[in-house]
């Protein structure tokens, strides 16, 4: 696709009308913008090729390469890639309620339990499909993960640290974001892709992160924090961590000690056999705006299931008792 030359003059490639700025980083700034022919709104990371050294040219390869990959109701779509002289333009499905950060900066009070677990597992379900395929995030924390309210869900984003890993050969690059890191990473260790990005400390995080928000302590901490808090700890599987992720007013009891006792024992995640992945993908405009039209019609069709159930006679009979209820306060 090299040869389109158009970038902030309000258009890339005469297919996108680029609109606010949604985000900002080191290299790249996120627009909002809308499909020319369907009207589609997206999300659009505009990548400045120019500030790239050699490292981060190979995360930004990388990042292409897993998001080509990757195809889960639960990962932010990558629709089209865009490569100019100067800029490359990464077209991606746009959310419609913020990320988990935000959410958690405005509701002090967390998510109610069905909720928390509700969206865990989405998580949880996208993580372990990508480990089927040899991809590991490497960057998960509340900022990459993304609201869909209209559709209920959650969706990963952000491959920028990804990396494709051989099971059985251990990684040793250490990335992402410092206060959600596994302790072994920390250390310098080297460490197994799934078990280490999936399992003991991300997750954990991400659970107690969506349960309680009105103690963000780890989302501070500097690596001298992080290195002194890990001090005399062993990070096999069978240490028992107390720090308390989870608060007990948002999750029952057995579900505290169940879902975070598994995690850091090692046997939640998915260990089934690695799904091999064809890397064939065409990624082209003629793509781009089949899975544009083919999402409208898949969106359209979960909101009106969602407006049917909310209009069914038990919904509206138990709307009917509130209300009743209320008068009778009065």
């Amino acid at each position: 696709m090299a040869g389109f030359k158009r970038g902030y003059d309000g258009k890339i490639a005469g297919l996108y009308d680029l609109d606010k700025t949604l985000g900002r980083g080191h290299f790249a700034v996120v627009k909002l913008a809308r499909h020319v022919f369907t009207g589609e709104k997206v999300a659009v990371k505009v990548i400045d090729k120019t500030k790239l050294d050699t490292l981060a040219t190979g995360h930004l390869f990388q990042e292409v390469r897993c998001m080509k990959l990757v195809q889960h109701p639960n990962i932010v779509r990558l629709y089209e890639v865009i490569d100019t002289q100067t800029k490359l333009y990464l077209i991606l499905e746009l959310g419609d309620g913020g990320d988990m950060f935000d959410y958690i900066m405005k509701h002090e009070e967390g998510l109610n339990e069905d909720l928390a677990k509700k969206y865990f597992a989405q998580i949880v379900h996208a993580i372990s499909y990508c480990h089927k395929l040899h991809v590991v995030h490497r960057d998960l924390k509340p900022e990459n993960v993304v609201f869909f309210e209209k559709q209920g869900l959650v969706k990963l984003t952000d491959f920028g640290f990804s990396n494709k890993f051989q099971p059985g050969k251990k990684l040793t690059t250490s990335c992402g974001s410092l206060a959600y890191s596994a302790p072994e990473i920390l250390l310098g260790d080297e460490y197994d892709a799934p078990a280490n990005y999936f399992k003991p400390w991300n997750l954990r995080k991400k659970l107690w992160a969506l349960s309680i928000c009105d103690n963000v302590c780890f989302l501070a901490m500097t690596w001298e924090d992080c290195n002194g808090k890990l001090e005399g700890v062993d990070p096999s599987p069978a240490t028992k961590y107390n720090i308390p992720l989870v608060s007990y007013k948002n999750l029952s009891e057995e579900e505290h000690n169940s879902i975070i006792q598994r995690m850091v024992l090692g046997d939640i995640a998915d260990r089934d056999a690695i799904v091999e992945a064809l890397e064939t993908n065409r990624y082209n405009h003629i793509t781009a705006t089949y899975f544009l039209l083919a999402e409208r019609i898949l969106r359209e069709k979960q909101e009106k299931e969602i407006q049917t159930r909310s209009a069914s006679p038990s919904n509206i009979k138990a709307q009917f008792r509130n209300k009743a209820r209320f008068s009778l306060s009065i």
